[in-house]
């Protein structure tokens, strides 16, 4: 009998998307189901491949261990404010995991046009009158700083570069810039074999989409930088046109710890997001109504219990125990005096003689 030959399984990653906040999370061949990472939902389904998503270009690795991850997020919610919900801190950290969520790395040549009036600032000595303590009138010199402005145009070239944005519509733009930078030094080339054992997202923002936010970060970049390259001791009306030429995108994989805690159903969870590399971390978390409310309220009891206490210090002590005060005694009325026969009064003794 001829054996058959050996059928073997395709062990290739598959695509799962999230319901709820549209990630496109990359898993081994043998997990069809998975645990968003970003919002702590179970509704990941299949995703069905497509050609449409370029092929990442490096991969930054982790160098930060799951224990250590734990660690810095036990010790960062311990910190919290006391208004925090109690929920959220006493949520488990063993719920954290390493995701390699994807981002596009920017880089141009830039060419500014700049226009701006520069301040010269120089000193000269003037003479002056005033009155001395003796009320003379005396003359007296003093050196005076004064400011000689010009118009200026001008061209300045720079190269922008590690421009960082991000690919995925479950972490917002603002939050990886919070836990950056990353070490860029560590970057190599992609191969699955890296990624072998992570959780890893495919890119759901466009290459259109990265390519207008990593322009708009460069330009912002190039308009804070430009008043530290203008001559002179001051500077103000500064324009400046730019234009990027030389233009590069491309996609890798950044290194997150990410911790998603659902403190409430009716509510989006509560998010960490931790640098792999550096162990930055950056969250919100939610505070609770009751508590603030029940704070506010003891500060006014405070604040009212001194006046309280002068106010009843203030009040009659028989007042105080329901007691009503007895009236005081009416004055008793003078004796009246006897009229003396012919309408003359009684001669008061003790009088002169």
């Amino acid at each position: 009998m001829t054996p058959h030959p050996r059928v073997r399984f395709s062990r290739a990653p598959v695509q799962l998307e999230c319901e709820t906040c549209g990630a496109s999370l990359r898993v081994e061949a043998d997990q069809r189901t998975a645990v968003c990472p970003y919002c702590a939902s179970p509704s990941v389904v299949e995703r069905p491949p497509s050609n449409d998503r370029p092929s990442p270009h490096f991969v930054l690795g982790f160098s930060m261990a799951r224990e250590s991850a734990q660690g810095a997020v036990a010790a960062w919610l311990g910190k919290r404010s006391l208004f925090v919900q109690s929920s959220v801190k006493k949520g488990t950290i063993d719920a954290i995991r390493g995701v390699y969520t994807p981002a596009y790395l920017y880089s141009a040549m830039a060419q500014t046009r700049y226009a701006a009036q520069i301040g010269e600032n120089y000193q000269e000595t003037e003479t002056y009158t005033t009155t001395d303590d003796k009320g003379n009138t005396v003359t007296r010199t003093r050196v005076v700083t004064r400011t000689e402005h010009r118009h200026l145009e001008g061209q300045h070239a720079t190269y922008v570069m590690d421009v960082l944005v991000v690919a995925s519509r479950a972490v917002q733009n603002a939050e990886l810039e919070a836990i950056e930078p990353f070490d860029l030094r560590t970057m190599r080339r992609y191969t699955p074999a890296v990624l072998s054992g992570w959780v890893a997202e495919e890119p759901t923002m466009t290459q259109a989409e990265c390519y207008a936010l990593a322009r708009r970060e460069a330009l912002a970049k190039i308009g804070r930088d430009l008043p530290g390259f203008m001559p002179g001791d001051s500077h103000h009306g500064l324009t400046h046109e730019t234009r990027l030429d030389q233009e590069t995108l491309e996609l890798i994989y950044v290194p997150l710890w990410v911790l998603a805690i659902r403190h409430d159903p009716r509510k989006p969870p509560f998010r960490v997001l931790i640098n792999g590399q550096t162990g930055a971390i950056h969250g919100k978390a939610p505070l609770s109504w009751v508590k603030i409310a029940l704070a506010v309220l003891l500060a006014i009891l405070l604040l009212a219990a001194p006046f309280v206490l002068a106010a009843a210090r203030d009040r009659d002590p028989a007042e105080r125990r329901g007691v009503a005060r007895p009236p005081a005694p009416a004055a008793a009325p003078a004796p009246a005096e006897r009229a003396r026969p012919g309408g003359s009064r009684p001669t008061p003794t003790g009088g002169a003689r």
